[in-house]
């Protein structure tokens, strides 16, 4: 999805590059599963043992999130510069996505111990994954096309999208029925953003 293959005949996607349409729908399965995933981190730390929580203190709780939640963004200069100086963006949304998905995975897994590697998964792999799929929203057009601001204003319909059915999904599911339910739910979010990711991860 390079800027010098992009020509204004490009129309496959409500009159946009149709390489909008998978970066739309991928950055909007990855926001519902990050933002489901949120929605239930610190309320499942803080449930007792007999509902299947951590029973950790709203202090402790808080601060794991505060520090998760700043760990994301500071991932994302790293993972920036891998992706321009070793694997480029379309490999890093890639590899983003599956460490993000694994990350779900690990914390689906009724046990302690393993609460925090999965959380760590996912910081790096949104580290990896959401710079670049901005960047490459970008390339997706060249210099002089003007097209450029309606497509990510589009791109971020996508995000916003993926951020409301969030906590109607993953939110409920992890909190009325099983914390790790929520978990893996959120984890086939990732899943199918990264099916659409497919066809495009070889290139």
């Amino acid at each position: 999805m390079n800027s010098s293959n992009t020509n204004p005949l490009n129309t496959g996607f409500f009159g946009h590059p149709k390489g909008l349409q998978t970066l739309f729908f991928t950055e909007m399965w990855e926001r519902m599963s990050y933002y489901g995933m949120r929605v239930l981190l610190v309320l499942y730390m803080t449930a007792s043992m007999q509902e299947g929580g951590l029973q950790l203190t709203v202090a402790a709780a808080g601060a794991i999130y505060g520090l998760y939640t700043g760990s994301v963004y500071f991932m994302g200069l790293p993972g920036g510069w891998i992706a321009d100086r070793l694997i480029g963006g379309q490999k890093a949304i890639w590899y983003g996505g599956i460490t993000i998905m694994i990350g779900h995975i690990i914390l689906a897994i009724p046990v302690e111990g393993t609460f925090f590697v999965g959380l760590i998964f996912v910081v790096l792999g949104t580290g990896l994954l959401k710079p670049n799929i901005s960047a490459v929203v970008g390339q997706l057009y060249s210099i002089e096309d003007k097209r450029r601001d309606a497509g990510y204003a589009i791109y971020y319909m996508g995000i916003n999208l993926g951020a409301f059915f969030a906590p109607i999904t993953v939110g409920v599911l992890g909190e009325q029925v099983n914390w790790h339910y929520g978990f893996i739910l959120a984890g086939c979010g990732m899943l199918f953003g990264l099916m659409l990711q497919l066809p495009l991860a070889n290139k």
